[in-house]
């Protein structure tokens, strides 16, 4: 078992459910931009947030950050010990380090003291790209030297709460830096493809390189890092923590891919949905944009809507619930029902508790 180490109200390690974080992509230095987007973050199921640090004027807007977010805000420092001192005096619930641009012995002791005193673990980073290549071993086996070197810096100075992470652009290096880092040690991974690449390129290779992993159990946080919006990072992580079977966040939802026969922004009613539900698991959600195969798969689901001409029509365990007139109101009917059904179970009565609450729209039995 790995060692726990705490991170504000959120463990990582240990007996614990892998964490799902992300790092905001906006300018540290405007707080109110900073602060929405750790919301937005919150909303899909964001755990842990990364905050860059890149230079001293980012310290006090990180220390409002700080104390607006509702998750624990970690402080990304590169090349200097002083933004690193100055972050953890700003209150950072944990500090990450790069081995491969913070080197001075002297500053990382003074960095480990430090966040000793205040009670904020480390993650050393390590990064292929910010290595100093050195014959005769391979770019994974320099991964995870590079990080354990700079971890016993910091237990030697008495830091034990410590989280490493050898991460590369190359799905190879990859996998094998990590699977020799938990042979060998028992600190808390950090797991996620470097500079993985756009949403749909980045996810492809992300879920080729983390699933062999995570389905060995290696892992115990993740980022995602994508070339897009840091939503679409935390939903891509739940993703792949369910395609590898080490955590749920929401249900199964089959939708349809869409075509010339589809009613409405059928687009727009997923997202819908997929808010609605985040932190709903167990049950088999169908969003549909027509008569053609739409009442089936959503009668075949747990519970499940289909687009159609003039209205939206909602099912539950295969019996129609009603029909509505807009998109926005059978949503919210399906919303309430996995609710009652996170509540009641699949089996119990009260399932439909709630659906004809969401406004005048319905028709009973149409």
């Amino acid at each position: 078992m790995k060692k726990a180490v705490k991170i504000g109200k959120v463990t990582i390690g240990g007996d614990t459910p892998i964490v799902v974080q992300s790092m905001t992509k906006t300018d540290t230095r405007d707080v109110s931009a900073t602060v929405k987007q750790i919301m937005e973050l919150v909303d899909v199921g964001c755990e842990v947030v990364r905050c860059a640090v890149p230079d001293l004027s980012a310290v006090k807007p990180l220390k409002e950050i700080i104390k607006e977010s509702p998750i624990p805000v970690v402080a990304d420092v590169h090349f200097s010990a002083k933004i690193a001192l100055a972050s953890i005096e700003a209150g950072c619930a944990k500090l990450r380090l790069n081995p491969g641009n913070i080197k001075n012995r002297a500053d990382i002791e003074e960095i480990a003291r430090e966040a000793r005193n205040a009670n904020v673990p480390i993650r050393v980073g390590a990064n292929s790209v910010s290595l100093v290549a050195t014959g005769g071993k391979s770019r994974a086996e320099q991964l995870v030297d590079s990080a354990l070197e700079q971890a016993k810096i910091l237990e030697d100075c008495g830091l034990s709460q410590i989280v490493i992470s050898v991460k590369s652009s190359d799905i190879d290096d990859t996998i094998k830096a990590n699977r020799l880092l938990a042979k060998i040690s028992d600190y808390p991974i950090h797991i996620g493809l470097t500079e993985s690449g756009s949403h749909v390129s980045g996810l492809v290779r992300s879920t080729v390189a983390l699933v062999p992993i995570l389905s060995e159990g290696i892992g115990d946080t993740i980022r995602v890092s994508l070339t897009a919006d840091p939503v679409l990072e935390v939903k891509s992580a739940w993703a792949i923590l369910e395609t590898a079977g080490r955590r749920k966040n929401s249900p199964v939802i089959i939708s349809c891919p869409r075509c010339g026969s589809t009613h409405g922004n059928l687009l727009e009613v997923l997202s819908k949905v997929e808010s609605a539900l985040v932190g709903i698991t167990g049950i088999t959600v169908a969003v549909m944009g027509c008569e053609v195969n739409g009442p089936g798969e959503a009668m075949s689901a747990d519970i499940g809507l289909a687009l159609g001409k003039s209205k939206v029509v909602v099912f539950a365990r295969g019996e129609l619930v009603g029909a509505y007139k807009t998109p926005e109101e059978a949503v919210d009917v399906l919303a309430n029902m996995a609710g009652n059904w996170r509540k009641f179970g699949k089996n119990r009565e009260g399932i439909h508790s709630g659906s004809e609450t969401a406004g005048g729209g319905q028709e009973r039995g149409s």
